[in-house]
């Protein structure tokens, strides 16, 4: 018999607040009646990379937080924002107020090229762009040099695309969304006329999907071009494309073979799709001057195609360069971490001793919204069918672990405290004909609160 109940229910503590936190708290209030779950998020805004980094042009994807609202409508959830698990409050602490702990903290750097001149002025990471123009606190004081005219984006998936597409976009098309003031204000003012999407493999293996790849050829002010030589396929990519699987691929064939088709002019940016195609160096002395390039080659079977070098240069002059190449989990005190994998090491969500993870951090980076509601549910199966053998904490109240957050001087964040901020950031982007402007600084969403 369990030792939990309705009036003794097991404690969960969930580190992250993003679509893995919330799926995971879903699944637990689902599979037991006997459950209370406290999410804590390092922000005093939910969400995670919804609010993040979903571009701000594609807002209806945002709409998913209103199934998350009603998660956190439950009688047994509690939102403890603005509250730093291994700063504020350490791992080893935290189990003396909860059964189990459940991380779903994402992966939060990028992994990173290794190549000459990646630390120039002038070199960038996908998040850094992203989170800036999301208005994500951590990045509201980075400075992109708009004035360049020639902008590179090495990687090929969704990010990148991302980027790419922020970049090529007119003021007008970008005025009605929820993008961060301060950023809307210097791509108003961008110089950036030729946009270079650089992929190490071919079209075939492309890892962005057709209506992003669409987009790029429904842009007011920019152009999309595409070699038509580069859509020529070895005999494997064409084995692939034919895979039941890969209808995706096969779309974004039909659309760059269209694009290959076009002319290229008569608008005032053009965004070039580049495959074959790794960088060895980013040139230039103190900023970035540059990139060179090497040609590389697919060998090896279907779905296991390497590219290689072939020694084939060129060099590319740039003034700006962003890396989307990956992300990669951060390492917590007091948890185990696989420095290789950027993850936490786990079996179907268990790491040991009462620590479980969901999402990126259990996975690593892949799949989109929707991929870490199974990731959760799995390991909210685990975790329930652990719960016998748990040690039960022995401070099971919250609002004990509150006071003493408040006694180092931490400012906790309520759920209801965020309706608060988020009802005062919709109504700033009314003002503006935005669906919200957003506060960028936690200084901003806490006095938001006053």
């Amino acid at each position: 018999m369990s030792a939990f109940s309705a009036d003794n229910p097991l404690r969960v503590a969930i580190v992250g607040s993003g679509p893995s936190g919330f799926y995971a708290a879903e699944a637990l209030f689902k599979k037991s009646d006997a459950v209370a779950v406290d999410m804590f998020d390092r922000l005093p805004t939910p969400f995670g990379l919804v609010r993040g980094g979903v571009a701000p042009d594609h807002h209806k994807i945002k709409n998913v937080t209103k199934k998350y609202d009603k998660v956190a409508a439950h009688a047994r959830f509690r939102f403890l924002g603005n509250v730093e698990i291994g700063r504020h409050l350490p791992v080893d602490e935290m189990r003396s107020f909860y059964d189990a702990i459940l991380f779903c903290s994402g992966a939060e750097t990028d992994r990173r090229l290794a190549i000459p001149g990646e630390n120039l002025v002038g070199s960038h990471t996908a998040t850094e762009f992203v989170g800036w123009y999301n208005g994500h606190p951590d990045y509201r004081g980075r400075i992109f040099d708009l004035s360049q005219e020639v902008a590179v984006v090495i990687g090929q998936g969704n990010v990148a695309m991302d980027v790419v597409r922020i970049l090529a976009k007119t003021k007008d098309e970008l005025a009605a969304t929820d993008i961060a003031a301060h950023a809307l204000e210097q791509l108003a003012e961008s110089k950036i006329k030729e946009i270079h999407m650089i992929g190490r493999r071919g079209p075939a293996q492309a890892k962005f999907t057709p209506p992003e790849l669409r987009e790029l050829g429904d842009l007011d002010g920019a152009n999309p071009v595409v070699r038509a030589a580069d859509l020529e396929l070895n005999p494997a990519s064409a084995e692939e494309l034919e895979h039941k699987d890969a209808k995706p691929n096969r779309e974004n064939m039909a659309l760059m073979q269209e694009f290959a088709g076009r002319d290229p002019g008569g608008k005032a940016r053009r965004v070039h799709l580049h495959f074959f195609k790794s960088p060895v160096q980013i040139l230039g002395h103190h900023r970035v001057q540059g990139v060179r390039l090497e040609r590389n080659a697919l060998s090896g079977d279907a779905f296991k195609q390497r590219a290689s070098g072939t020694g084939e240069i060129e060099e590319l002059a740039c003034g700006l360069f962003f890396r989307s190449v990956g992300y990669r989990g951060r390492a917590m005190p007091d948890v185990p971490f696989n420095d290789k994998w950027g993850v936490f090491p786990n079996e179907a969500g268990r790491i040991g001793n009462g620590l479980y993870c969901a999402g990126w951090i259990k996975r690593g980076p892949s799949g989109v919204i929707g991929t870490n509601k199974p990731d959760a549910v799995e390991t909210v199966e685990s975790l329930l069918a652990d719960q016998d053998s748990l040690a039960p904490a022995e401070l099971r109240n919250t609002g004990i672990l509150i006071d003493r957050l408040k006694d180092r001087g931490v400012r906790v964040v309520s759920y209801q405290d965020w309706q608060k901020i988020d009802a005062a950031e919709v109504a700033r982007g009314q003002a503006n004909g935005k669906p919200r402007e957003k506060f960028t600084t936690i200084i901003e969403m806490l006095e938001a609160l006053k």
